[in-house]
């Protein structure tokens, strides 16, 4: 194993962090800049490409995450360690590759979820709102996906006998972990309730169950996430939540059917993922929630105990790392992209600060000579950070500037109409200036876990972001991420890695 260490705390990152980048702010001088800027150049100068094959891949989906999300989620990380922030790094951010990744659909300038996890996990770009299906496809016409689908990078791997797994904090039939495994033309399809009846009629298989019926290999090793009701018929309670029924019409359990597989286990709770006996399972189905997992600053007030992304991530690398050809391994942060559509900032970054968690324990369990381990996003968010806030000024907070004149002040800057205003805001979104505090936020703490920030453009919900998302890559060949890639790209850079092109 490499030497990477663990997110017990919150004190990851010191653990990690270049020596030169612990120098007390009062030791900083142009001197200590310019060797930092020195040490930096020495070191890329003595990287070497790893050029073979990799084992295992493990591939990390922040939804959402744009560059601005891991800039502000860096900064509030070093600030929970009451460091200025601006000079950390998350875990991921110290992986040595990195690329910028165009986030188009086929058919949107400014893509959705469905359309661009499709791209990565296919290999061909297609339209908003469907799953790994080509860009024929008609949304919502069942009879076009015949043949039209596209097989995903976790068939190709079972086809090879590679072990795979899925997890997400979302619902494991929402967009993006469902396209690892389903082909649909709509990603709303999740049980046989939200078929439209022609589909229904047919017996068109909804997404929930093609997670059930996989047709390759020995079917997927690991999945766990959320959205338990899609999988329940609508005559059976929620074990966690009585007053809440399944959502089936087809009156199949399909946790249930799940179990029919030798050596498989099915859990409901962190409890009884946490005493999963690895060693005599195969197969893997954990469901914590009837719909998405909780966000992780409110994980701990959940009444059946949920585990966090870092717990499910260890937990599917342990069992996977049992099977003698390999795995791929998917992770999702899912709610970091709720959390930006309801302009909750506080819920957004602490989403990602977990992701960067999650990554740090995948590094360490992992040798990265034979793991290779990719972070990126399936798109952006109209998320900004802005004004002139003096260095280490809190993240989440209002605006404080330096003088005209470069002094130190404490005041808090003020906009047209002598209001005071934050640092991190959305372009659009449900809260306007006016329905935020009528306009004055001089009183409002907007630190606060629920504080939504205010937005420039009316809407009902936030909307994605149309710009390059980030791309970090560690192990073998990921020095073939770099530049800027088209998404579909990711696909043909893990194949490659895995030597399936021969």
């Amino acid at each position: 194993m490499n030497r990477w260490p663990g997110p017990t705390s919150l004190a990851l990152c010191l653990i990690i962090t270049p020596h030169f980048l612990l120098t007390a702010y009062a030791e900083e001088s142009p001197d200590s800049w310019y060797a930092q800027g020195r040490a930096v150049v020495a070191k890329a100068k003595k990287m070497k490409p790893m050029t073979h094959k990799a084992r295992n891949v493990i591939l990390f989906l922040g939804d959402g995450m744009g560059i601005s999300t891991v800039t502000a989620a860096r900064i509030l990380d070093g600030q929970l360690r009451g460091e200025k922030g601006e000079e950390n790094l998350l875990s991921f951010e110290y992986f040595p590759y990195t690329a910028l990744i165009k986030t188009y659909n086929t058919n949107q300038q400014v893509a959705d979820s469905a359309g661009t996890m499709s791209a990565i996990i296919t290999g061909i770009k297609t339209k908003a709102g469907v799953l790994s299906v080509n860009q024929r496809v008609e949304r919502g016409k069942y009879e076009s996906a015949k043949g039209n689908r596209a097989k995903t990078m976790l068939e190709l791997a079972e086809q090879k006998g590679i072990a795979t797994g899925v997890v997400s904090t979302a619902a494991i039939t929402h967009a993006t972990p469902a396209a690892c495994y389903a082909h649909s033309p709509d990603r709303d399809w999740e049980s046989d309730a939200q078929l439209t009846h022609e589909a229904r009629q047919a017996g068109f298989p909804d997404i929930a169950r093609q997670l059930i019926e996989f047709p390759y290999g020995n079917g997927l090793e690991v999945v766990l996430g959320g959205g338990r009701r899609h999988f329940l018929p609508q005559s059976e309670q929620d074990p966690e939540h009585p007053a809440i029924f399944g959502a089936r019409l087809d009156r199949r359990n399909l946790t249930d059917e799940w179990l029919t597989k030798p050596r498989s286990s099915y859990v409901w709770n962190a409890k009884q993922l946490d005493i999963l006996d690895i060693s005599q399972v195969d197969h893997v189905l954990g469901l914590f929630e009837p719909e998405h997992m909780q966000f992780a600053c409110e994980r701990s007030a959940d009444p059946a105990g949920e585990p966090s992304l870092s717990d499910m991530t260890a937990k599917a690398i342990d069992l996977l790392q049992r099977f003698p050809k390999g795995y791929l391994l998917i992770v999702e942060a899912g709610r970091i992209d709720h959390a930006h559509h309801a302009t909750n900032a506080y819920r957004a970054l602490t989403d990602t600060i977990e992701l960067s968690h999650a990554v740090a324990i995948a590094r360490k369990k992992t040798d990265r000579n034979d793991t290779l381990i990719v972070v990126t996003a399936d798109h952006s968010h109209v998320f900004t950070m802005g004004g002139y806030p003096i260095r280490g000024n809190p993240i989440l907070g209002k605006v404080t500037e330096h003088h005209p004149r470069g002094m130190h002040q404490t005041r808090l800057a003020k906009d047209l109409d002598n209001h005071p205003y934050t640092t991190l805001g959305y372009h659009n979104g449900p809260i306007t200036r006016q329905s935020a505090a009528n306009g004055d936020l001089t009183y409002v703490d907007t630190t606060d876990t629920s504080y939504r920030q205010e937005t420039a453009v009316h809407l009902w919900s936030e909307t994605h972001g149309g710009e390059d998302v980030p791309l970090y890559a560690d192990g073998p060949q990921a020095h073939l991420f770099h530049g800027v890639l088209d998404q579909h790209v990711i696909f043909h850079v893990v194949v490659e890695a895995l030597g399936w092109n021969e």
